[in-house]
């Protein structure tokens, strides 16, 4: 799951979701303050948005990256720090994430609610793919 969605995200996640256009690094190569953009399709609600890495182990499966900018933060949020790791758990991992929303208003529960979500929808999409192909990222 980390190569998947951390290491190879440009690669594999705009292959499995048709609402991601593309992801593509215009600063670094995916190492420390490496910035991806993803683009959008066009019609789509947001244009873009550009993730900052700001820490990876790639021994302990864990990344910090921050959204930095994009049409997505609105009028409301400044940036959304977060933190992923992957732990081995029985034959499969278990995902553990933890967001900061540096907002320039009061958020809603429901807004944060659904954002969490698409994060979630991500991870969904490529855990089946990997279960349907279990050699593609072993």
């Amino acid at each position: 799951m980390f190569k998947a969605l951390i290491v190879d995200s440009h690669n594999l996640v705009p292959k499995l979701m048709p609402s991601i256009k593309s992801i593509e690094f215009v600063e670094g190569d995916g190492g420390v303050g490496s910035i991806k953009q993803t683009n959008f399709p066009e019609g789509s609600h947001f244009k873009y948005l550009k993730h900052r890495i700001d820490a990876i182990d790639h021994d302990n499966y864990s990344c910090k990256y921050t959204l930095i900018e994009g049409d997505v933060l609105g009028d409301t949020l400044e940036s959304i720090s977060s933190e992923v790791k992957f732990e081995a758990s029985g034959s499969g991992s278990v995902c553990k994430m933890t967001s900061h929303y540096h907002s320039k208003i009061e958020l809603k529960d429901e807004d944060i609610k659904a954002g969490k979500d698409k994060a979630m929808g991500m991870y969904k999409v490529v855990e089946e793919y990997l279960l349907a192909n279990p050699d593609a990222y072993a």
